[in-house]
């Protein structure tokens, strides 16, 4: 009895992928319809690729494409904020430092 039971959603949820056929057919070709392949790594016929070429990405270069952002991010904040003070929105106070 607490066997059916423990079947039954079991049951259910095969017959709702559609796994479950009719009495044609073996289990092993519904198996074989859940084996997911990946073909990033490996050709249809089941080859495993070649190594793909590795693009070597310096310090340097990592460098010369961090270093402008995080200026042109710095001169974006610094005249926003200044043009919140202008307007009276954003006025820090001094007292802010004293604790």
């Amino acid at each position: 009895m607490a066997t059916s039971i423990l079947r039954l959603p079991l049951r259910l949820s095969l017959r709702n992928m559609g796994l479950m056929s009719r009495g044609t057919g073996s289990k092993t070709s519904n198996i074989s319809r859940l084996t997911q392949s990946r073909t990033a790594v490996s050709t249809g016929s089941g080859a495993i690729l070649p190594k793909p070429d590795k693009t070597p990405f310096g310090l340097i270069r990592m460098t010369i494409v961090v270093v402008p952002f995080l200026y042109v991010g710095t001169l974006i904040s610094k005249n926003f904020a200044a043009l919140l003070e202008e307007h009276d929105i954003f006025v820090p106070e001094d007292d802010d430092d004293d604790d």
